[in-house]
């Protein structure tokens, strides 16, 4: 494990606790995936915040500008991780944040692929299934489009792969012939 991801899952785990001492974690992952969003989506706040140029005291008042509405606690870690040049680490931060906040939660994410956009009513019955399966309160799928994909769908829970494509099948199935004639 690199140090990077060591320091990142301190200060996730340090958030995590003060979510619960405060009895705000649910507020918190959702700002944590805002904060994910507007990071992913304005590569140049990544880059403005890392420039080794710009002072310190600018780089906070960028922060706290389109940050203002979160939790002060959010924005003060924030502003920590400006202070501190690990800016780079955020994604990884809030990434094994929203890890604990699940796990206490009974709560796993999932990533189903699909030839086409699953129906709600799909996407729900794959969520209890496997639910069931992996014995948690829930399960949250995100849907990604495979058109390469025959047709079935693959689903990946943390690192397991359940594959029910129409080619993962057609596999299984050769593999069954193969040593069956040997």
């Amino acid at each position: 494990m690199s140090n990077q991801t060591t320091v990142a899952k301190r200060y996730a785990e340090a958030l995590f606790q003060l979510g619960i001492e405060k009895a705000v974690l649910d507020q918190f992952r959702e700002e944590m995936l805002t904060v994910k969003e507007v990071f992913q989506q304005n590569k140049e706040l990544y880059t403005f915040l890392t420039h080794p140029r710009i002072k310190q005291e600018d780089k906070k008042k960028v922060v706290e500008v389109p940050f203002q509405g979160l939790h002060k606690d959010i924005v003060s870690t924030l502003n920590l991780l400006v202070e501190r040049h690990r800016v780079e680490i955020i994604p990884a931060i809030i990434d094994h944040f929203i890890h604990l906040v699940n796990d206490a939660k009974g709560i796993a994410e999932a990533t189903v692929y699909s030839v086409r956009e699953l129906t709600d009513q799909e996407r729900r019955e794959l969520e209890f299934s496997f639910a069931k399966r992996f014995k948690k309160s829930a399960i949250k799928l995100h849907n990604v489009v495979d058109p390469t994909m025959i047709g079935g769908v693959k689903i990946r829970v943390g690192n397991t792969i359940y594959d029910g494509s129409i080619s993962g099948k057609l596999r299984r199935l050769e593999r069954n012939i193969v040593s069956a004639n040997k």
